[in-house]
């Protein structure tokens, strides 16, 4: 079974509609930022914390890059 397949048959199984294809790159998004930021497992509380709010995909990434550390800059070369 693909993700897809699972999630739209999780959707039905709970009796909502499934996300979007734009949705679904959203909220990988949103996942990735959280991950890369703080620890693995803080993505899918993210994504959980953003089912619960009533904020757009979009406000909820900017509100995740808003509290994430500034990515680390490589040495320079010497």
């Amino acid at each position: 079974m693909t993700r897809d397949e699972w999630i739209a048959a999780f959707a039905r199984e709970v009796g909502v509609a499934g996300p979007s294809i734009e949705e679904i790159r959203e909220l990988l998004d949103l996942a990735g930022t959280a991950a890369h930021s703080s620890e693995r497992t803080a993505a899918p509380l993210a994504c959980w914390i953003a089912g619960r709010s009533r904020i757009s995909l979009d406000e909820l990434r900017a509100a995740a890059e808003r509290i994430s550390p500034p990515a680390e800059e490589p040495p320079a070369a010497g």
